[in-house]
């Protein structure tokens, strides 16, 4: 090749640089540069603003991407350092050998960071491919993993509670306690490919109408105490109809697991029984009505803790995921989570919303047993006893 060709090629490798430099951007590279700017002006102002404020040298520095640490975005606040640092030590300390997906290239450190990213704010993959500058597939593989790692976890942290819970003497007149309150919230998620219907098909699923297609979404069954730790979960499709007839079935077969003087409350439509009661849904006198109360100030737990549950892990909200075995492997991670960071005593206050826990009050009971009636009629005698009493 002689000096001429040389020149020709070079100055067409200038021009074609020259070319790439200057021609317009496609509507993906645009709106893919235009986020990456607005995640790096929010990080900057965030950080800004925490300089004025005292805050703990460990904080800033997950915020700034510390050594070994990982970089961090805007709502990662929602999980600190205290919840990182407990859930390395439990998938480091879990019997499970399965490895890590991408641990090749991302410490468990990081992974965990990740995966919290992930759950707690609604952000996009490709978002955190870039935050930690990973390949977006092998960030839903890290992920997936983690959450797979977590659902081992589940009969250690989402435990049956051991112990009588009977106070005063046994002579039938005291009342016995509240062992867990049962109900169950909808998870929004995407349509399995082929099953997409236009006209039911809402954006992030508003409350999910009961004419939209039953496999956009979730059933998540959930048992919580006093302290809005989570006792039992139960996920399953839009279209399981099952509510409460499964744990029923479960607690007639060991009875064992209700210690004495102790039932579950769940709202109307769950199989009333002697081990889990519902409220009268006809003829309320003042006995029925005072029984109802009672059991509605359980129930505010219950929505407490669902809220709470969709506001530390926002993804919740929307699962962008058609695959049902994943999208149950993310809720029940985020289940699992939520009794480790209630332990921990950090707590999110979600806002609670009517919606959130499905409710079919002024329903007619559909399952009652006579052992049921008895005690549910016997508990509205003390309780009614018990309020006229403090009236004298």
């Amino acid at each position: 090749m002689d000096v001429g060709e040389f020149v020709v090629s070079a100055g067409r490798a200038v021009l074609e640089a020259v070319e790439r430099e200057w021609q317009p951007l496609s509507a993906g590279e645009l709106e893919q540069r235009l986020d990456q700017a607005v995640e790096e002006i929010l990080e900057a102002e965030l950080l800004a603003g925490l300089k004025h404020r005292p805050q703990p040298a460990v904080f800033l520095q997950l915020l700034q991407g510390g050594p070994g640490l990982g970089p961090r975005g805007p709502n990662a606040a929602a999980c600190g350092p205290a919840e990182e640092a407990r859930i390395t030590d439990l998938l480091q300390n879990s019997k499970s050998q399965a490895r890590m997906a991408g641990r090749a290239r991302l410490s468990l450190p990081h992974t965990v960071l990740l995966s919290l990213t992930l759950l707690s704010e609604r952000i996009s993959y490709r978002s955190v491919s870039r935050r930690f500058h990973l390949e977006k597939g092998n960030v839903h593989r890290i992920f997936f993993s983690f959450c797979e790692r977590i659902n081992s976890l589940e009969e250690k942290l989402i435990r049956w509670p051991v112990g009588g819970l009977a106070t005063g003497d046994d002579d039938g007149q005291s009342l016995p306690q509240v062992l867990g309150v049962l109900g169950q919230t909808r998870i929004p998620i995407r349509l399995p490919i082929g099953k997409h219907d236009v006209e039911s098909q809402v954006p992030e699923v508003r409350r999910m109408k009961k004419e939209a297609h039953p496999d956009s979404w979730l059933n998540l069954e959930l048992l919580c105490n006093q302290r809005g730790q989570l006792l039992h979960c139960r996920i399953s499709k839009g279209s399981d109809t099952d509510r409460g007839s499964a744990l029923r079935d479960k607690l007639k077969q060991q009875p064992k697991l209700m210690p004495p003087g102790s039932f579950l409350v769940a709202r109307a439509g769950y199989p009333l029984t002697a081990q889990i009661l519902t409220p009268y849904t006809e003829s309320l006198g003042q006995r029925e009505e005072l029984f109802n109360a009672t059991l509605e100030e359980h129930f505010q737990i219950l929505d407490q803790v669902v809220a709470n549950l969709k506001a530390r892990f926002q993804r919740l909200r929307y699962l962008d995921i058609g695959n049902y075995s994943r999208a149950r492997a993310v809720v029940l991670t985020a289940c699992v989570l939520h009794n480790v960071f209630l332990d921990l005593g950090q707590v999110i206050q979600g806002e609670v919303k009517q919606e959130e826990t499905i409710s079919r009050e002024g329903e007619e009971e559909e399952e009652v047993d006579e052992d049921g009636k008895q005690t549910r009629n016997a508990i509205s005698d003390l309780l009614l006893k018990s309020f006229e009493t403090a009236r004298i």
